[in-house]
């Protein structure tokens, strides 16, 4: 079972993820983020990169998780498979990710995602989890 949905969004692509807790949802809009990048199933865990991230509130937390990701993969290469969010409070996340550098040769592109972006930028708690909504720059 999928724990996010693409929105349509003129120009952009934008996705609306749940989890039962916010450390559940932040591992699931990472996980979320490169399976619209990459089909995952081709992509081994050979190295862990590890996060330890602050800001001022949890939708800046949001966007700047996803963007520390998005920056590993646009700059080092990184496509990862696996995510595990150790500890999280409102302003601060420790996290790992595990996967491996891009091989063009073996991994399949779906999409090219430039940005995260605070257009349309959702967080909130419903009655049984926590859903969250965020566009990409594609």
């Amino acid at each position: 079972m999928k724990h996010y949905e693409t929105i349509d969004h003129t120009a952009d692509l934008g996705i609306r993820v749940w989890g039962k807790t916010k450390k559940a949802l932040f591992k699931r809009a990472a996980e979320a983020m490169f399976d619209l990048i990459t089909d995952k199933k081709a992509v081994n865990v050979e190295k862990t990169v590890r996060f330890n991230l602050k800001a001022p509130d949890l939708k800046e937390l949001f966007v700047s998780w996803l963007r520390e990701l998005l920056y590993q993969y646009a700059a080092k290469g990184m496509l990862f498979k696996k995510i595990a969010v150790s500890r999280m409070d409102d302003t601060h996340i420790s996290a790992s990710a595990s996967g491996e550098k891009l091989n063009p040769a073996r991994h399949i592109f779906k999409k090219d995602i430039k940005a995260v972006t605070y257009h349309g930028l959702e967080i909130k708690k419903t009655r049984s989890n926590w859903q969250a909504q965020v566009i990409f720059d594609v």
